[in-house]
């Protein structure tokens, strides 16, 4: 079968977005802290064939599922982060990024056995030359655990428009809490999105839409995307094996690929002009898709104002966010 070209009207995309402001998003997941080292390379060390980089500045931003709530908080909306640091600097520094984008950073774990994640990338000419990770990627312990379970059903007996599940494998998602929380969700009538992690996709089970890319998507189904037609066998494939409404794969510069019941397969073409990172992209998908859902979209609604925003993003370098305003800007900018 053939995809069909998005056609949403105007005014379904101006309600959707009109209704953002102030709904209540629970983020829950492997939050990150992101820094920044920016400088020059004007000589190659003597040591080792590799570049010199002359440090100038240095910045910290939020990752992981802190940038999911950093970018439903510019989106106009009400996150709830929950996740775990360690009793750490970097933990500290997330947290005051947090509160710097008025975000609340008491509802995360502080686990004194573990070290908060952290991603330190050196980028010089507008170009990032490497990137070192440290971080604690085993399952939480029991006590752990416990507390954030505790922490996200206690959020969502509070009320919420929706709840993100943002896996990026580091230890505090895992089957026992997708099994705790999943249900509860979904006696509330939450709708859950997942950007998922290939080795948990059998616990996503019934959640209400699941975003992989091209590459967790066809591992997590056992065969490569290397065509339209492996497309379709994979999306449609999972969306029948998860039990779930909706399955949004993101394909890089060829836009996003929305799978629905029983046979609809809708394409997003990319609308973004220049990529400068792709860098927390999936963030600001699943966080604009959380958002409007919380707003009453449907999936295909969702969808295209998810693949605006995420056009938005990546024109900067490093994880970043986006506005309603410029959203709305992008679709103007795109053929209204």
């Amino acid at each position: 079968m053939t995809a069909k070209q998005a056609t949403i009207p105007r005014e379904r995309v101006e309600e959707a977005l009109g209704r953002f402001h102030g709904q209540r998003v629970l983020v829950v997941g492997d939050v990150m802290l992101d820094r920044y080292l920016w400088g020059t390379v004007t000589r190659i060390s003597p040591e080792a064939p590799v570049p010199v980089v002359e440090v100038s500045s240095e910045t910290v931003r939020l990752g992981g599922a802190a940038n999911v709530a950093a970018n439903v908080r510019s989106l106009g909306g009400e996150p709830v982060l929950i996740g775990v640091v360690g009793n750490d600097r970097p933990g500290e520094e997330l947290a005051s990024a947090l509160d710097d984008q008025q975000i609340r950073s008491d509802t995360l774990v502080a686990d004194r056995v573990r070290r908060t994640t952290q991603k330190t990338r050196i980028i010089a000419h507008h170009q990032q030359v490497v990137r070192a990770d440290q971080e604690d990627t085993t399952p939480l312990d029991q006590a752990a655990a416990k507390l954030v379970q505790s922490r996200v059903e206690s959020a969502l007996a509070g009320g919420a428009g929706a709840m993100v599940i943002s896996d990026y494998g580091k230890g505090v998602i895992s089957s026992e809490l997708l099994n705790a929380i999943l249900g509860r969700a979904q006696a509330l009538g939450v709708p859950v999105c997942v950007d998922p992690k290939e080795s948990h996709f059998d616990a996503y089970r019934q959640v209400r839409v699941i975003t992989p890319n091209l590459s967790e998507a066809g591992n997590a189904y056992g065969r490569r995307i290397v065509s339209d037609a492996a497309l379709e066998e994979v999306g449609f494939g999972l969306l029948e094996r998860l039990g779930c409404p909706a399955v949004l794969i993101t394909r890089g510069e060829q836009g996003m690929s929305l799978f629905e019941p029983p046979r609809e397969h809708t394409h997003f073409p990319t609308v973004a002009q220049t990529v400068y990172d792709v860098t927390g992209a999936g963030d600001t998908v699943i966080a604009a898709l959380a958002m409007a859902l919380a707003a009453g979209a449907d999936h295909q609604v969702a969808a295209h104002i998810s693949n605006h925003a995420a056009g938005l993003v990546i024109r900067e370098l490093g994880t970043a966010a986006t506005t309603v305003a410029a959203v709305l800007d992008s679709f103007a900018r795109n053929g209204w």
